[in-house]
């Protein structure tokens, strides 16, 4: 069987595959369905410094090929993870990654030097959309400046692996990959979701409490993998590639457009047991292409 075994920063993976943030809750809870040993990494739901009632409802909404959510970050704080959440999933053996989200940079630098003092957390990966606060509500992704700002700030108070989940409601992707890897991140994840929006017509009125909401699921898949594929060319740090990805064959696009390691958010919620059958899926073709490791296909698109 071909290896499937990558590296991200520090960070060691026995697979490419990972659960995206906010699709897996803290991965306990899918530990009935799935095998959590077997997953190459779970990222575990937005976690920030204090705690979020996050949006009204309602705030999911289907829409063809894919989904809107305006969850709104709900979390009980790093506090209440560190207690109650991090002695449960330390037990699961694999990587476990938390997702760090914030309003300001300190708010994100405090809460990563929390988890900084996990000794079975690896790594984090920072959400930097984000609305600022002291900006009037700008997400921090969609500036290199500002970007830059959560970076410089959380690398000075975390020494682990550092994922940096780009938005990609911006004018240059690569541009924003480029600042945040000036700054210290050791990966860059992307793509986080695209604005979206639904109308009920005979209510005259949004589907989404909050009018707008992020678009997730197969909609966005060209979207990302082109986003991935210009980023991997632009950086020399690994990139993780998610948006859109529900089997194998749309995992493999990924990694041959340049991504290390992908993300599975949507599919998560159609069935809970995906991460794996994209895992042997990978595994199985490269099987079939004579390949010895997945390490192979990593950036092998011929364009």
């Amino acid at each position: 069987m071909a290896r499937l075994n990558v590296k991200i920063g520090n960070l060691e993976l026995k697979n490419p595959v990972m659960t995206a943030s906010g699709t897996f809750g803290y991965g306990v809870e899918f530990a009935d369905f799935v095998d959590l040993s077997q997953i190459g990494g779970i990222i575990v739901k937005g976690t920030t410094l204090k705690s979020r009632e996050g949006n009204d409802y309602p705030r999911m909404v289907e829409t063809a090929q894919g989904m809107l959510n305006c969850v709104g970050l709900q979390n009980k704080g790093v506090d209440y993870f560190c207690e109650h959440i991090y002695p449960e999933v330390r037990k699961i053996d694999t990587q476990v990654l938390v997702n760090v989200s914030g309003s300001s940079p300190e708010d994100y630098a405090e809460c990563a030097a929390r988890i900084d003092a996990l000794e079975d957390i690896h790594a984090i990966e920072l959400n930097i959309s984000c609305p600022n606060v002291k900006q009037g509500g700008m997400a921090f992704g969609v500036t290199c400046e500002g970007a830059a700002s959560v970076v410089r700030a959380v690398r000075q108070r975390y020494s682990k692996t550092l994922i940096v989940k780009l938005s990609p409601n911006v004018t240059s992707i690569t541009d924003i990959a480029r600042a945040v890897e000036a700054e210290g991140a050791d990966s860059v994840s992307l793509i986080n979701t695209l604005m979206g929006m639904s109308i009920d017509i005979e209510k005259r009125r949004p589907r989404l409490s909050i009018g707008t909401g992020g678009l997730s699921g197969p909609a966005v898949k060209p979207v990302a993998l082109r986003m991935v594929w210009q980023v991997a060319k632009a950086v020399k740090i690994p990139v993780v590639g998610l948006g859109g990805i529900m089997n194998a064959e749309d995992a493999i696009e990924f990694l041959m457009a340049g991504a290390t390691a992908i993300e599975i958010g949507t599919a998560n919620f159609i069935d809970p047991a995906v991460t794996l059958k994209v895992r042997d899926g990978i595994s199985d073709w490269l099987d079939r292409h004579g390949c010895s490791s997945v390490q192979e296909i990593i950036g092998a698109l011929d364009a």
